[in-house]
């Protein structure tokens, strides 16, 4: 569909003869009331949009976001990045950007599809644009396991690191922790999994998630430091509790 598409308060200020040119553009066949009256001519070009809008979704279901029964998720990468997902699909972004009066974009496939004078509105953009339907799809690989973003996997290491004090350096898919200069160890996702390895060692540790690996450093630079990672238990670390805990 290449038309250029009108709102009803757009239609309303062209004369019969431009609404007649824009009926036999689009091909509308919807029959007239009265071909006299503007409002015949705008209620026709409601009707015969609508329909081809439906029949074009109906041979090209790709093209759009049908109305969600999958609610979307706003994931909080850094206070001026987020990432919107329905399941595992990832369905819009919002970056921030240096413009003075709008400086939050919603950005689909890397493009911008608007701009906004804050974070709250792109918000609203996002889930009344998912919810009718009318957002852009973002183009994935439906047949690929969905894998977290480097800036995902960096904000759940972060999130970990937040809550014990500890300094994160990361390159995108691993974190280096310290905790006042003194490094902890490395924390990372690679090929589907979480794995940690402790500062005094150079092996890696699986982890079923960020939580578990940075707790394993937090325990592990207490009175644990001689013990290796495979004889630490879920209850081990009194300065910092039991992972279970972060678990409730």
């Amino acid at each position: 569909m290449t038309h250029a598409i009108y709102t009803t308060q757009q239609l309303q200020h062209k004369s019969i003869a431009q609404l007649k040119q824009i009926y036999s553009e689009i091909g509308c066949t919807v029959e007239l009331r009265d071909k006299r009256c503007k409002d015949s001519w705008i209620s026709a070009l409601a009707l015969g949009v609508g329909a081809a809008i439906a029949d074009y979704q109906s041979t090209h279901p790709e093209k759009f976001i049908t109305p969600a029964n999958i609610p979307l998720t706003p994931v909080e990468i850094s206070f001026y990045n987020h990432e919107y997902y329905a399941g595992d699909k990832l369905i819009a972004a919002i970056h921030y950007d240096d413009d003075l009066t709008r400086p939050w974009v919603v950005m689909v496939n890397n493009k911008e599809v608007h701009r906004a004078s804050t974070n709250i509105l792109c918000h609203h953009y996002i889930c009344s644009h998912y919810k009718d339907g009318t957002l852009p799809v973002q183009e994935q690989n439906a047949t690929d396991t969905p894998c977290p973003t480097e800036n995902a996997i960096m904000a759940e290491i972060f999130n970990e690191c937040q809550k014990y004090g500890f300094e994160i350096v990361g390159d995108g898919i691993n974190g280096i922790i310290y905790n006042f200069e003194v490094k902890l160890g490395e924390v990372g996702y690679t090929e589907g999994s979480w794995w940690v390895v402790r500062a005094a060692n150079t092996e890696r540790v699986a982890c079923q998630s960020a939580l578990e690996a940075v707790w394993l450093l937090a325990v592990t630079q207490t009175q644990l430091l001689n013990r290796p990672f495979e004889m630490l238990t879920p209850m081990d670390g009194s300065s910092y509790g039991s992972m279970s805990q972060f678990l409730n």
